[in-house]
């Protein structure tokens, strides 16, 4: 009944709250390309132009999806897609269950399963629910290698997992640098040296498609570079270092991401979108105001506006550097993981205005307090978790919780606040919120058993 609740769920997703745009485009332009002509790269008036700045693990997924039912139709795929968000979620509950319990698996399955936020995603044609999938393989690939053979097929879904994970996206590296040295361990006090053999064979055979994709990459545009690069620009191209380094030193949420972020080279930018943060003093207001009219006459940045940005923000950063280096790179972690998590629903960017849009802010507010319990409970289910000793698997706690804090840790260094990069840890959110349920339950039970009297 779970798993049917789950699906209804994300049949609802797909029917009526699909999300196809932006970057789903680009990705479904890549796989028509890769399906049709065979080239990795984006159409452009006459030519395909070869591109690296995305990986190929979810455009390929595309392209299978369109031979078999159409290039550019993504219905098929969000119908695949709640599938393995389903897949997702059987993963995270049978985890729970050999960890702590039937009963514990039942809760977290039905958390996983009804969870809004990784259905939502479902809907939408972007790599989040094969990474989700690869994040909850993982681990659940570790927790039956761990307390089984050395060699075993597990080794091969593990494979799987980190491979796939960071040809999705490649800051999915962060499982791997979570999960091996733990294999390590876990391998040598099995049998020492010779079980540190199975973990040197998932290195290496995870590694062979980043070789491959490197040298397509080393032939095409003669450059080192087997992930993908962190501003997303093919070699040659300008990359607005010194615009960003600015909009480091201000921003915070993601309305800020939509309304400047995402709109600078390329887009019209209003100064009225800034907040009063932006400005330290009355003379950072008129440079910005300048800098914003000569690109506005422009139309795209400039090396001059750039420069002239970088400046400003050196500027900034010298007069407050504990607000550029901790205090807004802990609120912007902070927005990534408390904001409703609407942000692909048809919603107003700024929810909070009850006057504008009651209704959407009311359901934001309603979705803001779902995120905030399933952080809390898993906030509680660590707790209880360590108190229990792990349940024999501390290699896998420590695995599962140094990928949340590995995550943390390179959210805290973006320029740009985005709830769906916090998205990857609910495998392991969720994992930690059923626990918290099952034992606040049972504790319940066996309280209110005096007053039951004898069976």
């Amino acid at each position: 009944m779970l798993l049917v609740a789950g699906a209804v769920l994300r049949a609802g997703f797909v029917r009526w709250h699909p999300w196809i745009s932006g970057d789903s485009l680009l990705y479904g332009d890549l796989a028509g390309n890769m399906l049709q002509h065979h080239v990795f790269g984006f159409t452009e008036a006459t030519r395909i132009r070869p591109t690296l700045i995305r990986l190929p693990g979810y455009p390929a997924f595309l392209a299978a999806c369109f031979a078999m039912f159409g290039v550019g139709n993504f219905v098929p795929v969000l119908w695949v897609q709640a599938l393995v968000d389903l897949g997702t979620c059987c993963l995270i509950g049978g985890m729970a269950a050999r960890l702590m319990g039937r009963k514990a698996g039942l809760w977290t399955l039905g958390l996983a399963a009804l969870c809004p936020f990784l259905a939502n995603y479902a809907a939408i044609p972007l790599a989040e629910t094969w990474t989700i999938f690869c994040v909850a393989l993982a681990f659940y690939s570790l927790e039956r290698w761990s307390v089984g053979r050395l060699w075993s097929w597990w080794l091969a879904a593990m494979v799987f997992a980190l491979a796939y994970g960071i040809l999705l996206r490649p800051d999915e590296a962060l499982v791997v640098m979570a999960v091996l040295p733990v294999m390590a361990w876990i391998g040598w006090r099995k049998a020492k040296l010779r079980g540190v053999g199975p973990v040197v064979a998932v290195a290496v055979a995870m590694a062979v498609p980043f070789l491959l994709w490197g040298v397509r990459n080393w032939r095409v545009f003669h450059v080192v570079q087997p992930l993908a690069p962190r501003y997303a620009n093919d070699p040659g191209e300008a990359n607005p270092y010194g615009f960003q380094k600015w909009y480091r030193t201000w921003a915070i949420d993601f309305k800020a991401t939509v309304d400047v972020y995402w709109n600078y080279d390329g887009s019209p930018v209003a100064l009225v979108d800034l907040p009063q943060r932006a400005f330290d003093n009355d003379a950072e207001r008129v440079e910005t105001a300048r800098l914003y009219r000569i690109y506005n006459d422009v139309g795209a940045s400039t090396k001059p506006v750039d420069d002239a940005f970088g400046r400003l923000a050196d500027e900034r950063i010298a007069e407050h550097p504990g607000r550029y280096y901790v205090v807004l790179p802990a609120l912007k972690l902070a927005d990534m993981w408390l904001r409703p998590r609407t942000e692909f629903m048809r919603v107003p960017v700024d929810w909070w205005r009850f006057r504008a849009h009651p209704w959407q802010s009311w359901v934001s507010l309603g979705y803001a307090v779902w995120n905030a319990a399933y952080l809390g409970l898993a906030c509680v289910g660590l707790w209880l978790w360590r108190r229990d000793g792990w349940s024999g698997r501390r290699g896998l706690a420590v695995a599962m919780v140094g990928f949340v804090v590995l995550r943390c840790a390179l959210l805290w260094t973006l320029d740009n606040s985005e709830p769906r990069y916090t998205l990857e840890c609910f495998p392991v959110v969720i994992l930690l919120a059923g626990f918290a349920v099952a034992r606040l339950g049972n504790a319940k039970v066996q309280g209110l058993k005096p007053l039951l009297g004898p069976d």
